[in-house]
Formats: structure tokens, sequence, C-alpha cells
């Protein structure tokens, strides 16, 4: 199963996709900012899937996306970003830079069926 790693300020939605992916068997290691996401992606552990909320503190998820393109995480994961914004243009804002939109809200099995098909 997949290593993923999730950055969202919310604590609630955190844990409701954290057990959401646990019961499907898959490890997750949380951040709650998308500063905390880059701290942990610069470990040296590798991720299968990096799933971002849009509007963090610090960091945004796209700024977390930007900076994970200019660090040498090899292979690079599939990233999907989370927000409760679905305006077209934040849409295609994210799809254009290379990862994977998904609204808010979502129900669990929905969450699972994308995770697997992006790892």
């Amino acid at each position: 199963m997949a290593k993923i790693l999730l950055a969202d300020d919310e604590s609630v939605l955190r844990m409701l996709i954290t057990d959401t992916l646990e019961d499907e068997g898959h490890t997750v290691v949380e951040a709650c900012s998308g500063k905390e996401a880059i701290n942990v992606l610069k470990t040296e552990e590798h991720y299968d899937l990096v799933i971002l909320d849009y509007m963090m503190p610090v960091f945004t998820g796209m700024e977390v996306f930007t900076q994970m393109k200019q660090m040498d995480l090899s292979p690079f994961p599939p990233v999907l970003i989370l927000t409760a914004k679905t305006q077209k243009s934040v849409r295609e804002e994210v799809e254009n830079s290379g990862a994977n939109f998904m609204s808010k809200p979502f129900s669990p099995l929905e969450l699972a069926e994308r995770v697997e098909a992006l790892t």
C-alpha cells in the first residue's frame, strides 16, 4: 500500500482523511501546515502520494507544490490538491500546474477511489 503525506490545517479533516486511508491499508504522515509539509518532504523518505489543502497558513498547497518541483524528489509523487474553492479558475490553476484537483466536500469512498487511481 501507499505511503501518503497529508497536509491540511483543519485537524478534523486530517483525522477523517487519515482514518479513511489507513482503513484502506495506506500509511499516512500528517502535516498541519504548508511549511510543515515542506519540512517533511525534505527528509530522506519517499512518498507515493502527497495530498495538499489549497488554502493553508504560511504556504498554500499550490506554493508547496511549486517548491516540491524545485526539490530533488525522485520519483516525483503525484499531488492531489483538495479545496472548497470550486471556481473554474482554481480548478484550471491546479490542473495546469500538473497537480490533481478534488473539491471539498467529498465522501470517504470518493477519496479512497481517487487515491487508488493515483497510487
